[in-house]
């Protein structure tokens, strides 16, 4: 809104300290000592999408060095250059026969005005529901499952609440925005529970929202949940055309390499080797064009330990011997990079795949001690952290381990005893789990 507004008055103070969005939400969040502001949200600042409020503004000003009150008059400016706020002005006389006629009109007007003041929920309510989004969303990938799907469902449920009532179309689309994210939340507790109906239900409402707010990274991202629903529900062919649905959308960030990821492992598992380590080549490229760093949080992230993760899983699917030592390399990656990030950053769930396909691959080379050893890190972990994915996973190399080329040792037979037991209380603590949101 011109060089007095709040958008160019923020361009030109992160320009002159030569930062990006980013680190301007970086040292933000740094001084309130909580994560919520991301360099999204900045770009929403300086593209005057949103002003910030006076909680923000204060922060902001302590982000720049800069007296509170240039802000204030900044955002001033910005709103009455969009009509958002006007002086007031004298009405210009009208003829006496009029004014009756006039007047009344006058308050049809006001009236309405009053009408579109009735609203449920304004910038700063929006502001807490994104920061509390990406919080839980953030927890997700490294907390229990039960420590927080109460509070997903209650969000998500309080959004809803929002959604029925009035607000700025703006502002409606930020909740739309949230519902989606939030039901997105919901879908994958399901999914790792192994409740897919539930998980679909929850996902195709997370699209229509992501519909109804016109955002395309968040449909890409939905289209990623219902791949992993289909994929875990044996319908591998439909996950990769899932994933492949999801790529049409402009997503940026790691998106992209999450859907081409998503694809080539449900087209190995299919038994279409060829074209899933060409979905493996459109993910490293996907990763290679994202040049900034990715301010999705959490699970709506996609890092490079988990692309890992998913490539060794399609290598093993491939099942030709140099693809098992591709696979082998690879979740080895992957167990390094999470085991270097930081604490809320490690998925547990992630770990624990990428540890299994370590073992199945040294038990395609022959190597039952490394199986083993490769299978502690999940056997010897507390049931209630095991989703439903990773039970299967065990229960299928426990089949493996049956076959005859393993000869039924004292060996092979402990590590399958233990392989169904950590199944079983796994399952047993799933079906324990209180009621779902739904």
């Amino acid at each position: 809104m011109g060089d007095r507004g709040i958008g160019g008055l923020l361009v030109r103070l992160r320009a002159a300290r030569g930062w990006s969005q980013q680190q301007v939400a970086d040292a933000y969040n740094a001084l309130e000592g909580r994560c919520t502001k991301t360099g999204k949200e900045i770009g929403r600042y300086e593209r005057e999408v949103r002003f910030p409020i006076p909680y923000t503004r204060n922060y902001l000003a302590q982000v720049f060095s800069i007296d509170v009150a240039a802000l204030d008059h900044a955002v001033a400016f910005s709103k009455t250059w969009r009509g958002q706020e006007h002086p007031q002005q004298q009405p210009a006389p009208f003829p006496c026969s009029a004014s009756g006629a006039v007047s009344a009109d006058a308050s049809v007007s006001a009236e309405f005005a009053r009408f579109i003041a009735r609203c449920n929920a304004d910038e700063l309510v929006v502001e807490q529901l994104e920061a509390d989004v990406a919080r839980l969303a953030r927890s997700y990938v490294s907390h229990p499952l039960l420590e927080l799907y109460i509070e997903i469902k209650q969000l998500r449920d309080g959004v809803f609440e929002l959604l029925r009532g009035r607000q700025r179309p703006s502002l409606t689309a930020d909740l739309y925005v949230s519902a989606a994210r939030l039901c997105g939340l919901s879908s994958h507790i399901c999914l790792d529970l192994g409740d897919y109906s539930s998980a679909a239900t929850h996902a195709r409402t997370a699209r229509a929202c992501a519909e109804a707010a016109g955002h395309e990274a968040i449909l890409a991202w939905v289209r990623s949940v219902e791949s992993l629903i289909a994929y875990w529900s044996g319908r591998y062919e439909q996950a990769a055309h899932l994933a492949r649905a999801g790529r049409r959308h402009r997503a940026g960030g790691s998106t992209g390499a999450r859907l081409a990821g998503l694809e080539a492992r449900a087209l190995a598992i299919a038994g279409n080797g060829v074209a899933a380590a060409a979905a493996l080549a459109d993910a490293d490229r996907a990763r290679e064009a994202v040049r900034e760093h990715d301010d999705a949080p959490g699970v709506f992230a996609f890092p490079a330990a988990k692309q890992f993760a998913y490539a060794g899983t399609t290598h093993l699917a491939i099942g030709e011997r140099q693809h098992v030592r591709q696979a082998i390399a690879c979740a080895d990656t992957a167990i390094r990079l999470y085991r270097s990030a930081e604490d809320d950053d490690r998925s547990v769930g992630d770990l624990f795949a990428a540890h299994v396909d370590l073992a199945r691959g040294h038990l395609l080379l022959g190597d039952v001690d490394g199986t083993r050893a490769m299978l502690d890190f999940v056997l010897d972990a507390p049931p209630e952290r095991v989703s439903a994915s990773i039970t299967r996973r065990l229960v299928e190399l426990d089949r493996e381990l049956g076959g005859p080329q393993y000869g039924g040792t004292a060996q092979v037979t402990q590590l399958r005893e233990r392989l169904q037991h950590t199944a079983r209380t796994a399952a047993s603590s799933s079906v324990r789990s209180p009621e779902l949101p739904t």
